[in-house]
C-alpha cells in the first residue's frame, strides 16, 4: 500500500542554515568520493561523473546531468534541500510537510504519501535513502550532488523513471593527516548554528573521518489563537543535532572496504499551514468584495498542538574488490530505521476543530552486487544484482489517527498494522567502441516488485481489516549512441523506458480499495555537449520526449475527500522539453545559467474533484463530464512549472597579503504551477511564480574565511505546496554571518 493519506503530505523541509555548502567549498582538506579520489587528476574543464558506478567525464557521457561540487554549492547560494531548486534546471522540490520529493523533469512524487511510489531517487553514499521521509536530513560535509536526469535502472540499484540525486559525503582519506574544517554561523530568527568534520589517520592502510552539525532557529510564523490569545504551541522552532562516523580500510592495493554511519535526531518544531484562502485579497475571487481573513502566509491561526520530529539512523558498507587486469566487484550494503512524528492543525484555524496524528516506524534494507569490467577495453560491461525491502509500521495503538475532534470513535478515523514492500532486480550494460569517437551502449533492467496491507482500521467507528497484495514486474532497456566529433563537441542521442511498480490504496469506506497498476515510460532523448575558449566555458543542450502508459495520479478519494485515491491515467500521457546549461570560469570571474521549458499533457480520463459535491457517479473511463466530474484530458501534471530559469555569477578580488573578496549573486525562477489536476485557481491550485534571489559576500584569508549571505533577498513569500486547503510557505528572507576555519 503505501500510505499516508491525500493531505498528510506534509511539509516543508526544516530550513538548514547557509553555511553547509560553503563549509564544504573552502576546507581545503575535503576531498571528493572515495572512486574521484583514487581517480586520475581531471584535466581543466572536466566534470567527474560517479553515479553510473565508473568515473566518467559529464561532457562525454550520454546523458543529461549536473554536478554540483561543494564549492558549486556554495556560489549557487544552496542553503539546503529545497534550495536545490533555484540552482539547477528541471527540478521542482515539493515541500508537503514531513516529506521532501524530488520531482525531475515534471516526474517524482506529485503529492506526498506513502502509497505513491516515487520517479526520482535519492541516493546517499550509493544506497538508496528511504522513498519518502526522512528526506529533511542536512547536508554538512558534502563532498559533491550529481544530478543524472531521465530513466536511470541500467547501471545502478533502484530502478527511476524521472530520474536520481546522488549526494556524496566526503570519505576518509587515508595517508592525507589530521585536517578538517570548523563551521559556525548566525542569523536572523535567533539561528545559532556550528559543523565540523575531523579527518583522522590511524595507520598507512585505515582512516576516519567524523562529521557533526547542530543548529537551532526559531519559527518563522505569528500565530494566534483562540479568540485572539496567544498560541501555546510550536510555531516550527528548529532544533536539530546530527553526526557521522566514516571508516575507510585498504588492507591491499586491491581490496577497499568503507563504512558509514548516520545518526540524526530532527526537530522541526511544526509545520504551521493557512487556508489558502486567506491569500485572496478578495472573495469571490473576481469582486471587489474585501476578504476579511486576508493575510500574510506567516502570519495564521490555530488551536490545536502541533509537532514534527524525525529520528533515524543508517550504516552503508561499501566494498570494492579489483581482480588482476582491473576487473571489479563491488558491493553497497545498507541499512536504516528510524522513525518519523507529525501532529497539525489541519484546518488551519483556531475555531475548527480537524486535526491529525501519527507516529510512524520505517526501517529499510537494501543491497547491491556489481561486477564491473575495466574502463580501457574496446569492450566493456556492467552486470549487477539489487534488493530492497521497505517496511512501514503505524504504531499500536492506533498512533494514526485524524478526527473532527479527537477523542470520539464516532468523529475519528484510526489506523495501525504494517506495509512491506519489497523490490528485485538484475540489471546490466554493454558499451562497445565502434570507433575511437563512436561509442554504443545497450542496457537491461528486469525488475519485480511486490507490496502487502497488513492494517486494522477504526473508521468513525467501525472496523475494518485490510489484507491485500499486489506484485508487478517489468522488463525495462536503454540504447545510446555517443559520439565526440571532435575535441571540445559531443552529440548523443538515447532511447530508454522506464518502470514504477504498482501499490494499494489506503483503505478507506467498506471493502479493500482496488490496487493500482505500474507506470511504464518510453523516453527519447538526444543532446550536444561543448567546451569553448580552452575549455573555460562548458555548455550543453538537450531535448527529450516521455511517452507514460497507465501514468499514476493521486486523486481525492470521493468517499472521504481527505485520503487520496492511486489510479492510473489510461490514455497516454506526454511530457517533453528542452534544457539548456552554461558555465564560464574566465579568470576570477565565474558564471553559470541553466534553463528548462516543459509541457506535460494528461491522457484522457474522468476523476471526481473532492472539494466540489459529487451528485452523480464518475467513472474513470467514461464520465459522464459534470461539475464534479471531470475530463482531465490535456490537463498540466501537479507541479510540473512549463519553466525553470537559474543564473549566478562571483567575482575574486585580490585584496593583497593574501586576502580575498568574493561577492556572489545568484537568481532562481520557477514559473506558476498546478497544485492539482484540477487546475481549479479558485481553489488554490495556482501557485505563483518564484524568484528567488541570494547573495554573499566572503572574505577570505588563508585558512579562515568570513561570509556575510542572504538567502530570499527579496522577502518572497509564496506557497511552496497546497494540501488538504492549506498553503505551506517556503521559507522567506534570511540573513546572517558564517565564520570558516580550515586546517
Amino acid at each position: 500500500m503505501r500510505l499516508r493519506t491525500y493531505w498528510l503530505g506534509v511539509s516543508a523541509m526544516a530550513l538548514l542554515w547557509a553555511g553547509d555548502a560553503t563549509a564544504q567549498a573552502v576546507a581545503a582538506d575535503l576531498g571528493a568520493s572515495t572512486e574521484q579520489a583514487e581517480s586520475p587528476d581531471p584535466a581543466q574543464g572536466e566534470i567527474v561523473v560517479t553515479a553510473r558506478r565508473r568515473n566518467e567525464n559529464l561532457q562525454t557521457t550520454p546523458l543529461s546531468g549536473s554536478v554540483l561540487s561543494g564549492t558549486d554549492l556554495a556560489n549557487k547560494g544552496v542553503a539546503n534541500v529545497d534550495a536545490l531548486q533555484f540552482a539547477s534546471p528541471s527540478i521542482v522540490v515539493n515541500n508537503f510537510g514531513q516529506g521532501i520529493d524530488f520531482n525531475v523533469r515534471g516526474i517524482g512524487k506529485g503529492e506526498h504519501n506513502t502509497q505513491t511510489a516515487t520517479g526520482v531517487i535519492t541516493y546517499r553514499d550509493g544506497a538508496p535513502t528511504f522513498p519518502g521521509y526522512f528526506q529533511q536530513e542536512p547536508y554538512y560535509d558534502v563532498a559533491n550532488i550529481q544530478v543524472l536526469r531521465g530513466p536511470q535502472g541500467t547501471i545502478v540499484g533502484q530502478n527511476a523513471t524521472g530520474g536520481a540525486v546522488f549526494v556524496n559525503s566526503n570519505d576518509p582519506i587515508i595517508g592525507g593527516g589530521y585536517h578538517g574544517y570548523v563551521n559556525a554561523n548566525v542569523g536572523n530568527y535567533s539561528e545559532a548554528g556550528a559543523q565540523g568534520a575531523l579527518n583522522i589517520p590511524v595507520s598507512d592502510t585505515l582512516a576516519a573521518r567524523f562529521a557533526v552539525f547542530g543548529t537551532r532557529r526559531n519559527g518563522f510564523y505569528d500565530i494566534t489563537g483562540p479568540g485572539g490569545t496567544k498560541y501555546t504551541g510550536n510555531n516550527g522552532d528548529v532544533r536539530q543535532l546530527a553526526g557521522r562516523f566514516s571508516l575507510l580500510w585498504k588492507p591491499t592495493t586491491q581490496l577497499s572496504i568503507l563504512s558509514k554511519t548516520d545518526v540524526d535526531y530532527l526537530d522541526m518544531g511544526a509545520y504551521p499551514a493557512s487556508p489558502y484562502t486567506n491569500q485572496f485579497r478578495n472573495l469571490p475571487i473576481g469582486s471587489a468584495t474585501p476578504n476579511p481573513n486576508y493575510r500574510d502566509l506567516f502570519d495564521i491561526t490555530a488551536n490545536s498542538p502541533q509537532e514534527a520530529r524525525d529520528k533515524f539512523y543508517r550504516s552503508i558498507l561499501r566494498v570494492n574488490y579489483e581482480f588482476d587486469g582491473g576487473l571489479q566487484l563491488r558491493s553497497v550494503s545498507a541499512y536504516a530505521k528510524g522513525n518519523t512524528k507529525y501532529r497539525a492543525d489541519l484546518d488551519g484555524t483556531a475555531t475548527r476543530n480537524n486535526t491529525f496524528f501519527d507516529s510512524v516506524d520505517e526501517r529499510q534494507i537494501s543491497q547491491e552486487l556489481t561486477l564491473i569490467s575495466p574502463d580501457t577495453k574496446r569492450l566493456t560491461y556492467l552486470v549487477g544484482v539489487f534488493g530492497l525491502w521497505n517496511k512501514y509500521e503505524f504504531l499500536p495503538p492506533f498512533q494514526f489517527v485524524t478526527g473532527v475532534p479527537l477523542g470520539n470513535r464516532l468523529t475519528e478515523y484510526r489506523l495501525q498494522g504494517t506495509n512491506p514492500n519489497r523490490s528485485l532486480a538484475a540489471f546490466g550494460q554493454i558499451g562497445f567502441v565502434i570507433t575511437p569517437k563512436l561509442k554504443l551502449e545497450l542496457g537491461g533492467r528486469y525488475t519485480a516488485s511486490r507490496s502487502r496491507n497488513d492494517i486494522d482500521v477504526l473508521q468513525y467507528g467501525v472496523p475494518i481489516v485490510a489484507e491485500q497484495e499486489t506484485k508487478s514486474d517489468d522488463f525495462s532497456y536503454k540504447a545510446s549512441i555517443g559520439w565526440e566529433a571532435g575535441r571540445d563537441h559531443y552529440l548523443y542521442g538515447f532511447v530508454a523506458t522506464g518502470f514504477k511498480p504498482g501499490g494499494l490504496n489506503v483503505p478507506v469506506g467498506l471493502g479493500n480499495p482496488a490496487p493500482f497498476g505500474a507506470e511504464q515510460v518510453t523516453s527519447y532523448e538526444a543532446g550536444w555537449k561543448a567546451n569553448f575558449a580552452d575549455r573555460r566555458i562548458r555548455t550543453s543542450v538537450s531535448a527529450f520526449y516521455n511517452d507514460y502508459e497507465d501514468f499514476q495520479v493521486t486523486i481525492g478519494n470521493p468517499t472521504i475527500p481527505v485520503f487520496g485515491l492511486q489510479v492510473n491515467v489510461p490514455g497516454k500521457t506526454k511530457i517533453y522539453g528542452f534544457e539548456a546549461e552554461a558555465d564560464v570560469k574566465l579568470g576570477a570571474f565565474t558564471f553559470d545559467v541553466g534553463m528548462n521549458v516543459l509541457h506535460s499533457e494528461l491522457g484522457r480520463f474522468f476523476a471526481t474533484d473532492p472539494r466540489i459535491p459529487a451528485a452523480v457517479p464518475c467513472n474513470i473511463n467514461t464520465g459522464p463530464a459534470s461539475a464534479s466530474c471531470r475530463n482531465l484530458k490535456g490537463m498540466e501534471q501537479s507541479y510540473a512549472p512549463n519553466f525553470t530559469f537559474n543564473v549566478g555569477a562571483s567575482y575574486e578580488i585580490a585584496l593583497g597579503g593574501g586576502a580575498t573578496l568574493t561577492p556572489r549573486a545568484n537568481y532562481g525562477h520557477i514559473a506558476p504551477q498546478w497544485a492539482t489536476l484540477f487546475e481549479n485557481p479558485a481553489l488554490g491550485d495556482r501557485l505563483e511564480a518564484r524568484n528567488i534571489v541570494n547573495a554573499q559576500l566572503a572574505l577570505n584569508k588563508g585558512s579562515v574565511t568570513v561570509t556575510a549571505y542572504a538567502t530570499n533577498l527579496t522577502d518572497q513569500h509564496y506557497p511552496a505546496a497546497l494540501n488538504s486547503g492549506l498553503y505551506f510557505a517556503g521559507p522567506p528572507q534570511q540573513y546572517g554571518l558564517k565564520v570558516l576555519k580550515a586546517f
